[in-house]
């Protein structure tokens, strides 16, 4: 038995998604039977000019569609935030190749913007909506969510929505990201530490789902640094992953709700001031916790610090304290990973500071407003 046989295996969820499949070199046996489990016939790639141009992740799984006769095209436009007009051409691009399946590689925005093609196709042409294997490469687990993000013509963040969009295949595959740029990996651990966080008081989730995150909140503090020093360590690799997949379980609810003011804070960041979404995480989570033990209920703030007994770190002797302690030490893991930036790194004006917290809250309490406002400059220049 190798070092990794215990982390394959599959998976299978009984709507949309029809497979997940795990495990160092999976994709070579993983690619052929989704494509049969699913009836793909012409697959289009959809990825980044990046993992196209300098890896040679996109040409292994070229070369494993075409050893399969299923290699239709690649289409390599897709830039960070998803801009729309990368989306729009990837629908010609589909189109023209006569293509019947997608295959996204890469991160967040790749696997978004295969999401949102899907979507601007059923709107064009009607009829079942086209199949969608995700290859992420990445721990930003944008594969589990059934909505897209995108960045339209005005710079907004924006979205579409509909469980049939959503992957019908996922390949985890740790090989796949040893060439993913340690700030980008690293990073996007802390975005799947994002959502694993703000479940906990996410509404609607079930519980079984919220033990889930417990686990992703354990494996990746344990795993991110072991992963920045040991960064070609396939095993650590490719806990990260499922660490992410816990972060985020696919799973149909009866209302869907969204994350939380982490996550709200980073789309109003991210695509207006080009910050990358593992890096709004890394801003912006520990001071969420933070501020949550002022502001959350008692219900959500027991669920914050209930991590600590899963982190096997001592408590504080109260709800608050405990609250803060979990703050604080995702704050420690943010700079142990050499992730600590601020808002004057990425040109944020600081006259902004108030209108980005109105966005952020839309919905919810303005009387939070000054509260979260403080937050934003707690991370401006320190």
């Amino acid at each position: 038995m190798t070092d990794t046989d215990d982390l394959h295996g599959s998976y299978t969820y009984h709507d949309t998604l029809k497979g997940v499949y795990y495990g160092p070199g999976c994709v070579r046996t993983a690619l052929p039977k989704l494509l049969s489990v699913l009836g793909g016939s012409k697959a289009l790639i959809v990825t980044g000019k990046s993992l196209r141009d300098k890896t040679n992740v996109v040409k292994n799984v070229e070369d494993i569609l075409k050893d399969n006769a299923a290699f239709g095209g690649t289409f390599s436009e897709i830039g960070q935030h998803t801009p729309v007009q990368g989306i729009v051409r990837g629908v010609e691009a589909f189109t023209t190749a006569g293509a019947d399946i997608a295959i996204s590689i890469g991160g967040g925005s790749p696997i978004d913007a295969t999401k949102a093609i899907i979507f601007f196709l059923h709107q064009k042409k009607g009829g079942r909506f086209t199949n969608h294997i995700a290859i992420p490469t990445t721990l930003s687990a944008a594969e589990y969510r059934s909505g897209a993000g995108y960045t339209n013509e005005q710079g907004n963040k924006v979205s579409v929505s509909d469980p049939m969009i959503a992957p019908a295949g996922i390949i985890l595959d740790a090989e796949l990201t040893l060439a993913t740029p340690e700030e980008l990996w690293l990073s996007t651990g802390l975005r799947a530490l994002d959502h694993a966080v703000e479940s906990l008081y996410r509404p609607g989730l079930p519980p079984p789902l919220k033990v889930l995150c417990y686990s992703a909140l354990v494996d990746l503090f344990t795993y991110l640094p072991k992963s920045k020093e040991q960064p070609n360590n396939l095993k650590v690799r490719q806990k990260l992953l499922i660490a992410a997949w816990m972060s985020l379980w696919p799973a149909k609810v009866e209302t869907y709700s969204p994350l939380g003011l982490s996550h709200s804070l980073g789309h109003k960041l991210g695509a207006t001031y080009g910050i990358p979404h593992g890096i709004t995480s890394c801003l912006t989570l520990a001071p969420v916790v933070l501020l949550k033990a002022e502001i959350a209920s008692a219900e959500d703030k027991a669920a914050l610090a209930e991590a600590l007994f899963y982190l096997k770190e001592p408590s504080t002797g109260s709800v608050d304290g405990d609250v803060k302690r979990l703050g604080g030490m995702i704050d420690e893991l943010v700079r142990s990973l050499g992730l600590h930036r601020t808002l004057v790194s990425y040109n944020v004006p600081k006259a902004n500071l108030p209108s980005i917290a109105k966005l952020a809250l839309a919905g919810d309490d303005p009387a939070y407003q000054p509260k979260v406002e403080a937050l934003l400059e707690s991370i401006y220049e320190q």
